[in-house]
């Protein structure tokens, strides 16, 4: 994948283009006080979306550029609650506010809709070895138990010693609150 890869992405485009427009015109507007505060939470959340769906696209198995994808909307969301605190503080105008508003809005369906896309596709679904998994059989442990708790003195798997010890909690359990209760 490349930059000119990413540049025919009309999704990357927007958002990149939505991350500098807020670089452009709303960080400007806030004050100094808020440098360390919304300034950089804006910056970091603007940023990502389009990182985000970069990064997704330098994947190429499409279930990874999916979650990807799922990444940025959620950085795209919180974008937009900030840039409504912002608004409401009186940080930024009605007009660059709605403007801001409804480009994040439009780059949501659009990455909604290359979610989508990704999904149906399956690109690189057939790739060697992406359905092979390593896994483990469960082991069976071994646990040397007292016989008061077994009524025997063999060892016991882990899974009814557990199954023991609920048994005995509960009845213990239930003759604490039947005394509390008298």
């Amino acid at each position: 994948m490349s930059v000119e890869g990413l540049k025919r992405l009309q999704v990357w485009v927007r958002a990149k283009d939505y991350a500098l427009e807020i670089y452009k015109q709303v960080l400007p507007l806030l004050p100094s006080d808020e440098k360390w505060n919304l300034d950089q939470q804006l910056r970091r959340s603007s940023l990502s979306i389009s990182a985000n769906i970069a990064e997704g696209h330098g994947r190429f198995y499409y279930q990874d550029n999916v979650r990807f994808c799922y990444n940025a909307r959620g950085s795209l969301e919180e974008t937009l609650s900030h840039l409504v605190c912002i608004f409401e503080i009186g940080y930024i105008p009605q007009v660059l506010y709605d403007k801001l508003k409804s480009e994040g809005e439009e780059i949501e369906k659009m990455i909604n809709g290359y979610i989508s896309y990704l999904k149906k596709s399956k690109q690189g679904a057939n790739e060697p070895g992406i359905n092979h998994a390593v896994q483990e059989e469960p082991a069976s442990y071994l646990a040397e138990v007292p016989e008061d708790l077994t009524g025997t003195d063999e060892p016991t798997t882990l899974s009814s010693l557990s199954s023991s010890l609920f048994s005995l909690w509960t009845s213990s359990t239930s003759l604490t609150l039947n005394k509390k209760k008298q």
